[in-house]
């Protein structure tokens, strides 16, 4: 079934460019900056050559050298500034969309729990949680709320984009309903869970514009990182001052360093490039998130993804597909593969279970057909208690079920089991399967072999986790027995069998107090207590409203599988802030080259034979590193929205594989970009 997705927004729509340029100016308001203090120092630079520039004006001084450089500091600013709106518009369109379900509807408040009383008409913005509220067809539900009466057909698509209907109904894991979504069909009574400004849609759209993402621990420790190398250069262009002056009144040969040299030594030095996209990274993480309908409660959960190393996933619907299959026909006693799927096929022909339908699939493959027609046929419907379906064909009875209930209906009809019946049936528990005995009156023809049926790709996608370091649990209510066969084709590490909400909450605290970090998914009131207490907890939107308060982040499509993407993003931001400040720490090396000869050699000639780039003159070799170290931001803001392309390798080979890559790069793009740069300025110089 397709799936409607938000709009896709590219990284450089005309639209988003254009709102973005001129929040690049308005940010360049102090106030503002102080959020990102290595650009409010660049900041505070462009300020003081501006001045400069102006007070060498006033004195006739030659001011262009000072104003190409607060020229290219103040585009510095502006670039940083860009790379975050863009991805903040991005975000903020993303949220318009959900914006227009957040509407205001009439809302019936009732007096009591019952579909006959009395009501009064209220707006769904004067609604307050623990209201009772009724809602008919075609009517939007005014509020996030619980059902506690009634059944009704309810479309979500202006919260999921799924175009089929839901069932939500009272008493069960599926009676969660948001607000903005529309009954279809029947009506329910529903109690509102949340305040207005509360409730979920308010969340996810403060989310996706984020307005309220705090900063993770990861972006903190980057943050510390870039204050302490800002206060190291800060250091080392004063130091540079006191040098350069102390030098040239002693030995009487060149001046002090100028206050315009020292910024841009200090702009070029400090850690422009990864302080400028540090905000872009982390916001178009969320974006990335949003385009899988995802929507992540907080920024924490991103980062805590990221550093996931145990997954506790469900098997039913998330390693399988969800239902038992039938994949194999057993005969016994020397009965015949036809007489065996004839009574199959008669058995299964009104058996509406998936199951059911997957046994007449299976004839239609290995006959051709599936088709009969025989007169006074009375269907025998699947019971808990009898544990057997089927179909009476006059004196005829065909019955398929579990071993115990068909064999001992056969030897109430006076019939035997046949010696090898057991030994089939304990073959295919063995192997991980459903056995189903068929029969035909007092005869037994042979067993249906139900598997389930891993996802495609799903053991792949394991061993890619097991090559990053992440260790794959299975969750399931299955006997031991056959949970270890379906672990061990599904290639997981590990697997929880006849689980309880206990045994899940036990087992994440053991893995906590060991010091990993654990992410699990779930839909059902049993699952609240362990996403409350994993690191990353991803509720299902079609579960229950204490599965959803108890989750960080939630699942509009309701795929318990999107826990791996969810990971993978994690550790994708986490890879491009890596890759990003070891290319920002690298560039430095080529400048040490370009700035440093540059604003020394008239006090120590011997530095010219660090000019190793040959750059033309002291001028152009300080212009061309701070227009270099400008134009690198916007070359890099569509790696830091589209982040680095995820490798399924351990942390260590991960770090020598950026290092090798990004560092490495970052080393010689410079020495390439500040050269090609010298010459263009020497060219315009010297006509």
């Amino acid at each position: 079934m397709s799936r409607k997705r938000f709009p896709r927004l590219g990284a450089f729509e005309p639209k988003l460019i254009r709102e973005a340029l001129v929040s690049s100016v308005l940010k360049l308001d102090l106030r503002q900056q102080k959020e990102n203090p290595v650009m409010l120092l660049v900041e505070i630079g462009g300020i003081l050559t501006t001045i400069s520039s102006v007070i060498e004006i006033s004195t006739q001084k030659s001011p262009f050298f000072t104003i190409f450089v607060s020229f290219w500091l103040w585009l510095t600013v502006l670039f940083s500034n860009f790379a975050e709106a863009l991805s903040e518009g991005r975000g903020k369109a993303r949220a318009a969309s959900l914006r227009q379900s957040r509407t205001s509807v009439p809302a019936r408040k009732l007096k009591e729990e019952s579909f006959d009383a009395t009501f009064s008409e209220i707006s769904s913005s004067d609604l307050r949680k623990g209201d009772l509220v009724l809602v008919k067809a075609n009517e939007i539900i005014p509020g996030d709320g619980e059902v506690v009466k009634g059944a009704a057909l309810v479309n979500e698509a202006a919260i999921t984009g799924e175009s089929a209907p839901v069932v939500r109904e009272s008493g069960g894991d599926r009676s969660a309903v948001t607000g903005g979504t529309t009954v279809i069909a029947n009506e329910i009574i529903l109690k509102i869970t949340t305040d207005p400004g509360q409730t979920f849609l308010d969340r996810m759209i403060s989310m996706v514009e984020g307005a309220e993402r705090r900063k993770t621990p990861n972006e903190i420790a980057l943050e510390i990182l870039l204050i302490a190398l800002t206060g190291v250069f800060l250091a080392v262009v004063a130091n540079t001052y006191s040098v350069s002056a102390y030098s040239a009144a002693s030995s009487g040969r060149g001046s002090p360093a100028s206050l315009t040299i020292l910024i841009a030594l200090f702009v070029c030095l400090a850690p422009t490039t990864i302080a400028a996209l540090l905000p872009a990274i982390g916001i178009a993480g969320m974006d990335r998130l949003f385009q899988l309908n995802v929507i992540a409660l907080s920024g924490r959960a991103i980062e805590a993804a990221g550093d996931v190393n145990v997954l506790l996933l469900d098997k039913t619907g998330t390693i399988t597909l969800g239902n038992r299959q039938a994949t194999e026909f057993l005969t016994v006693n020397g009965r015949s593969n036809e007489e065996l799927m004839e009574a199959a096929l008669l058995s299964s022909f009104a058996d509406d279970t998936p199951e059911g339908k997957s046994i007449i699939a299976l004839i239609q493959e290995k006959t051709g057909t599936a088709s009969f027609s025989p007169e006074n046929v009375t269907f025998i419907p699947f019971s808990a208690a009898t544990r057997v379906s089927g179909a009476q064909c006059g004196e005829i009875t065909y019955l398929k079920g579990a071993y115990d209930a068909v064999t001992k209906s056969v030897l109430e009809r006076g019939g035997t089991i046949p010696s090898d019946l057991k030994g089939k049936v304990d073959g295919v528990a063995t192997a991980g399967g459903t056995p189903l005995v068929v029969a035909r009156n007092e005869t037994i023809f042979g067993v249906i072999f139900l598997k389930d049926i891993l996802k495609t790709g799903i053991k792949e996608r394991f061993a890619d986790l097991r090559r990053i370091g992440i260790k794959t649990i299975m969750i399931t209510g299955d006997n031991h027995l056959t949970a270890a066969t379906i672990a061990a084709e599904a290639g997981v590490d590990d697997y929880l069998a006849e689980s309880k909400p206990d045994d899940k909450l036990r087992m994440i605290r053991e893995y906590q107090n060991e010091g990993y970090m654990v992410a699990m998914t779930g839909d059902g009131t049993n699952d609240a207590p362990a996403l409350a207490q994993a690191d990353v907890a991803v509720a299902m939107n079609n579960g229950t409203q204490p599965a959803r308060e108890a989750a960080n982040i939630i699942d509009l499509d309701s795929d318990p599988t999107k826990l791996l993407d969810i990971v993978e993003i994690g550790k994708q931001i986490l890879m491009t802030r890596g890759a990003l400040t070891t290319f920002s720490i690298s560039n430095d090396i080529a400048k040490y080259f370009a700035i440093i000869p540059a604003a020394l050699i008239g006090i120590y000639p011997q530095l010219k034979i660090l000019n190793i780039m040959g750059l033309a003159t002291p001028e152009s070799a300080i212009l061309s590193a701070v227009i270099f170290n400008a134009l690198v931001i916007p070359m890099l803001i569509p790696l830091a929205l589209a982040g680095v392309k995820f490798k399924s390798m351990p942390a260590s080979k991960l770090f020598a594989y950026n290092l090798t890559i990004f560092g490495l790069g970052g080393v010689i793009a410079p020495f390439i970009g500040i050269k090609i740069i010298d010459l263009v300025l020497a060219g315009l110089m010297y006509t």
